[in-house]
């Protein structure tokens, strides 16, 4: 596999080896000794998946308490995945990094612990899968709003169909007090 850092050096991109035929194609989405060789997490505890319509955002999500590092794919469809880094201090922050996810060119978006995480779906039925380091805990839930002037995301939407509770979320300085703070104990954790 190749891993590739983003403009955000911590995300990366993670392009798995295709075997293909005249059946189709196979690849390992994760392996634990491969990806330790690269230094990426091993440890999962949850599994998730979320289908959405064409046109729906979610996001900006993250937890401060249980922070969450996410393994993206996408397993059906098209998506325009996102990640900021919302770490207090650190050199890149309010920086984001936008990559197209779609279910025929497998890659995987690795994105640490003390990033906000969204995404646009770009087709009718978008299935994103990810991996997480920690468990969801609804009262630790907290987001961005996804069109935070501040942040100037390029989106490749004016008007996405939002849940209210998305539609409502705080801007980057509104959310100050309850964003992760920056230390190179943290960013050296976030490689994991």
């Amino acid at each position: 596999m190749r891993v590739t850092p983003t403009r955000l050096p911590e995300v990366l991109l993670i392009e798995p080896v295709i075997h293909s035929d005249e059946r189709g194609w196979f690849f390992e989405a994760f392996r634990d000794e491969r990806w330790a060789e690269h230094g990426l997490p091993t440890n999962f505890r949850q599994d998730n998946a979320s289908r959405s319509k064409r046109g729906v955002l979610r996001g900006l999500h993250y937890q401060l308490q249980h922070p969450q590092g996410k393994l993206i794919s996408c397993i059906s469809g098209s998506a325009f995945d996102v990640a900021v880094d919302i770490r207090l201090g650190s050199p890149t922050f309010g920086a984001w990094i936008g990559i197209e996810l779609t279910w025929d060119k497998p890659q995987l978006l690795w994105i640490p612990p003390g990033f906000a995480h969204g995404f646009y779906a770009r087709s009718d039925a978008t299935v994103i899968q990810y991996k997480c380091t920690d468990v969801y805990v609804p009262w630790d839930d907290h987001g961005i709003l996804w069109c935070d002037p501040e942040l100037k995301i390029e989106w490749p939407a004016q008007a996405p169909f939002l849940s209210p509770r998305d539609r409502d979320l705080p801007t980057l300085r509104q959310a100050r007090a309850n964003l992760p703070h920056y230390t190179a104990a943290f960013a050296k954790d976030s490689a994991r």
